[in-house]
């Protein structure tokens, strides 16, 4: 396929073993006009083989496929001189642990529409380098009340409307083999900022999230504490507190792993005093 020199737009490349859905993310793309579809490949190995014959700027990347699976190809793509921005288009929601850490830009779950491809390819060609001091990601989907997923129908990065009222949340749903499940929230031990979304610890899971910290924080009742802006952590399973190798303070979880939770230095005498230390 040839690519013309004077066209300066973005280049990306289609990777998906059906070609209906290859000619679909074509026709999408082609309609937006922000980006040049320059390559398609069927497979991963395919899709390797053009990632190493010209630079590009976005992939449109299946994760199931044949031999290589999308997740494979998107970790090689990140030992690339430029590595490309990942936007997964797959029909499994869940997958979206690994693809949020191989810092994928968006996880869209077929079907989606031109509105929710327009939003993965600006957040793609518009997110920052990889690692600005907190986790980076994609969104992963989730059932709302009415049954439509979220990952369709959710703008991209950022904080919900300050001015909208949170119900309570006594269950958070997660994506997990293709299910949503309902988690307790006196299950979660605690959970960490992802660039708008959330991961949730549990006693030995993670799960990806679409709610903010800053919503989890306003919308978990309990014993939920914020010790750090990229931490909210559940008192009830904190097993002990210790200081950390700068001389601050750290959490020591009760999870199977004993996770160590960062607390800021202007929340540690606040901790202390909500525990009883």
């Amino acid at each position: 396929m040839s690519v013309r020199d004077d066209d300066t737009r973005p280049r990306a490349l289609i990777v998906d073993d059906e070609a209906p859905a290859r000619a679909e993310l074509r026709y999408l793309l082609e309609e937006l006009g922000d980006v040049q579809v320059v390559g398609e490949a069927a497979n991963g190995a395919e899709a390797l083989q053009l990632l190493e014959s010209i630079p590009y700027d976005l992939v449109l990347l299946d994760i199931r496929m044949p031999g290589t699976s999308g997740l494979e190809v998107a970790a090689a793509a990140r030992s690339l001189p430029r590595p490309p921005r990942i936007v997964f288009t797959t029909a499994h929601p869940d997958h979206a642990v690994e693809a949020f850490d191989l810092e994928a830009a968006d996880y869209l779950v077929k079907p989606f529409d031109a509105d929710r491809l327009a939003r993965a390819v600006e957040r793609a060609l518009t997110q920052p380098g990889a690692d600005d001091g907190a986790a980076s990601g994609a969104p992963v989907p989730r059932a709302d009340g009415a049954g439509r997923t979220a990952a369709s129908a959710r703008p991209g990065d950022g904080e919900r409307d300050e001015q909208e009222l949170p119900r309570p949340l006594a269950k958070v749903p997660v994506q997990k083999d293709g299910r949503t499940v309902l988690v307790d929230q006196r299950a979660i031990v605690y959970a960490s900022a992802a660039r708008g979304y959330s991961y949730l610890k549990l006693a030995d899971e993670r799960f990806l999230v679409t709610f903010s910290l800053n919503e989890l924080e306003r919308r978990l009742r309990g014993h939920f504490f914020r010790t750090h802006r990229s931490y909210l952590v559940n008192l009830d399973h904190v097993r002990e507190l210790v200081p950390d190798f700068k001389g601050a303070l750290a959490c020591v979880m009760n999870d199977r792993q004993r996770s160590r939770v960062e607390v800021s230095r202007r929340q540690a005498a606040e901790l202390r005093r909500r525990l009883g230390a």
